[in-house]
């Protein structure tokens, strides 16, 4: 079961300055580390975006983001779209933890400072010193190379490299309709003041859904939200919201692939939810179990 979060590369559209545009990828990073989603897609929507803060700039951001406090040096150094990252909130994302007797400990992300002979590395991963660690015979890894380590111990120091995904949440590019034709996609909601109001009887059936198969939401971007993204009137948005494809009834031919539109902000009190409003407002009610 997996959380994925999609939004569009003109997030940044309405931002005056690079300051601006980085402070608001911080909370759209938050939002998405707080409701634990495993993957932010940003999908691309060049008619929309505005200057220099294109989808490279927003994913850069987000990547810089979402990298431990204690590799972020090391793994980006000194680039022009970095020139505000301190602003950037703090996400204090939770280790994936485990017990320490079954030999499972946390897992961190390292980077690869040095390659040596007989299968050894040395790999940053946040503790006082780079540590010598054996690599898997499964692994093949290069100096420099991001790797996900499992701490069991810190005094004294007990860890090794897993062949796995980077720990923590991940920051991908790529096209809205691919991101949604997933096979772990789950329950594929499009998030729009168009859609239909998100109500308790509704949210029951979601979160069944939910908690079985997981979920894919996406959002607009500041005054182009999906349907203009998508070249959709708001009538066809209108039709889609009363089909009823909670429950798996199958995707009609004028709907680019999403299973219900959502309004989640239902009677807003402005004129215009910011995406990072909207990232909170949606995904807290769509966490919520049964």
């Amino acid at each position: 079961m997996t959380v994925s979060v999609l939004v569009p590369s003109s997030l940044t559209r309405e931002a005056e300055d690079k300051r601006e545009a980085t402070r608001k990828l911080g909370y759209v990073a938050r939002a998405a580390t707080v409701f634990r989603a495993d993957r932010l897609v940003v999908f691309p929507d060049r008619e929309g975006e505005r200057g220099r803060f294109d989808g490279e700039f927003v994913a850069t951001v987000l990547r810089y983001a979402t990298t431990p406090p204690y590799l972020r040096n090391e793994a980006w150094g000194m680039r022009d779209e970095l020139e505000y990252v301190g602003i950037l909130p703090p996400l204090r994302a939770v280790s994936q933890t485990g017990s320490e007797s079954d030999d499972s400990g946390s897992s961190r992300q390292g980077i690869v400072t040095e390659v040596g002979p007989d299968q050894r590395v040395r790999v940053n991963c946040g503790l006082q010193h780079p540590i010598s660690l054996n690599v898997p015979p499964s692994m093949e890894v290069e100096e420099g190379e991001r790797v996900t380590v499992r701490v069991s111990s810190r005094r004294p120091v007990r860890a090794k490299l897993v062949d796995g995904p980077l720990p923590g949440l991940s920051i991908e590019r790529t096209d809205l309709e691919a991101a949604l034709g997933r096979e772990d996609a789950g329950v594929r909601i499009a998030a729009s003041r168009f859609g239909a109001e998100l109500t308790v009887g509704r949210l029951g059936t979601l979160a069944g859904r939910r908690e079985r198969d997981g979920m894919t939401v996406a959002f607009g971007a500041p005054e182009r939200g999906l349907p203009a993204i998508l070249g959709m009137d708001e009538e066809a948005v209108d039709a889609l919201s009363r089909r009823d494809g909670v429950d798996g009834d199958g995707v009609e031919p004028t709907d680019p692939g999403f299973d219900l539109w959502l309004n989640t902000v239902p009677d807003q009190g402005s004129d215009v939810v910011r995406t990072e409003e909207a990232l909170f407002a949606t995904l807290a009610p769509l966490s919520l179990r049964e």
